[in-house]
């Protein structure tokens, strides 16, 4: 009587790994982490912000025109910042749809409020110009990491970066660079020129982070 067969070990059970996802899929962040990720961004980029504000610093971007402007206006950074971003939401709409866009903005309304939160709390009245420069721009760059990998910009020459590098291969912390670089030369129009060359220093490190930590395929969730 032939005996029972037995499964063998060519026959295993279904491969468990299908209710794993293989080792390079990309998986989304949740909405929860968007939120966390998107708030822990700007709290730490509007930090650094701050610490150049209050240094008499500038850096480069649109947030760097906002702080050049402030030299230049009464108006506060928080208004300043918002309204020189708002020409660059049409380029985010036209080439990175409303997600990314209402993100977006939601980013730069955080900064803008952030702003005003820090000198509550953090009230700052003299700051090494050196620790400012380089820890502001430190802040600024993990911060926008954050953001970036968050499917977010802080808007202005940030969403034109990321566009040239999904479009034309570029690195967005060199695209940045150069852009930064223009933004800190016209400083030299309200500063003092040892003032400007740290502040380029500053850009030179923010855009370092970025080069360094932020390349299509590295990291993929």
């Amino acid at each position: 009587m032939p005996s029972a067969s037995h499964p063998s070990a060519d026959s295993a059970p279904a491969d468990s790994s299908a209710a794993t996802p293989p080792i390079d899929a990309v998986i989304p962040h949740r909405p929860t982490e968007d939120v966390l990720g998107v708030l822990t961004g700007t709290f730490l980029a509007s930090l650094g912000l701050y610490l150049l504000q209050s240094a008499g610093a500038v850096t480069g971007g649109t947030a760097g025109l906002a702080l050049l402007l402030t030299h230049a206006l009464s108006t506060p950074f928080a208004v300043l910042f918002a309204l020189v971003n708002l020409p660059f939401f049409a380029l985010a709409l036209w080439k990175k749809g409303w997600v990314f866009t209402v993100k977006t903005a939601i980013c730069v309304g955080l900064i803008s409020a952030f702003s005003l939160v820090h000198p509550r709390f953090l009230p700052l009245e003299q700051v090494p110009l050196l620790y400012a420069v380089i820890g502001g721009n430190l802040l600024v760059g993990v911060g926008l990491l954050i953001i970036f990998r968050h499917g977010a910009s802080l808007g202005g020459f940030n969403i034109l970066a990321l566009i040239l590098q999904e479009r034309a291969g570029l690195r967005a912390g060199y695209v940045q660079m150069a852009l930064d670089v223009a933004v800190i030369l016209l400083s030299l129009l309200v500063l003092d020129v040892p003032r400007v060359l740290l502040s380029a220093l500053g850009g030179v490190v923010l855009n370092v982070v970025l080069a360094l930590n932020h390349r299509p395929g590295r990291y993929r969730a």
